[in-house]
């Protein structure tokens, strides 16, 4: 399987194509500035699109004469309709594992701005809201045998990432019983937590003085 560059120009897209994608045109043209062209469109014999419509009005956008291409020319006409149809569908089952995806938000933090692809920005409390209230108050905290690991147990998803951003933890193998599971976004250091909970409670005192 072979990637050509082919002139944007000479590109067909399919008539009868029936996804919408102008609401994703300026998602993906800011993926293709921030990381490169790296899923290359797929055509027919005929340059005529198989896959890839919304990176090609992505490509007109930022102004590119060509862009890489495979052509699906080992395909009937009817594959090339079943698989132009079978690759959109496809996606539609997908979902996020949100405790997954919000961690790995939090390890990426400042050094790509996410929401460039669609995704909100995370909200952060300011740091009056940070000294007048305990992230701490609202959660419950279960360990497992030993407390080197701790689950923490929050309302609501915010809680949890005020907590993670304001204590810079991130997620470990916790291993309890005979079996070893890894945090998804819940399970955490407990001795980092616990020094991390005397030194915000010190400062609390120091300002009380």
């Amino acid at each position: 399987m072979n990637v050509i560059e082919v002139k944007v120009d000479d590109l067909k897209p399919y008539e009868n194509n029936p996804r919408n994608n102008a609401d994703s045109v300026q998602y993906v043209a800011n993926s293709i500035k921030e990381f490169g062209f790296k899923v290359p469109i797929i055509v027919d014999r005929n340059n005529v699109i198989v896959a890839g419509h919304t990176r090609l009005l992505a490509a007109k956008s930022l102004g590119m004469e060509t862009v890489p291409c495979i052509v699906a020319d080992d395909l009937t006409d009817e594959q090339v309709r079943a698989f132009r149809i079978a690759d959109n569908k496809v996606g539609e089952f997908s979902t996020w594992e949100q405790a997954m995806l919000d961690l790995e938000l939090i390890e990426i933090g400042g050094a790509i701005d996410m929401s460039k692809f669609g995704f909100p920005l995370l909200e952060v409390e300011d740091e009056e809201k940070k000294k007048s209230a305990s992230t701490l108050e609202s959660m419950e905290i279960k360990a497992f045998e030993h407390w080197d690991y701790i689950v923490f147990v929050f309302d609501n998803q915010m809680d949890w990432l005020n907590v993670v951003n304001q204590f810079d933890l991130h997620k470990v193998n916790a291993g309890y019983g005979t079996t070893k599971k890894t945090g998804v976004g819940r399970v955490i250091n407990g001795k980092k937590l616990l020094e991390a909970i005397r030194h915000q409670d010190s400062d609390i005192e120091q300002r009380k003085e």
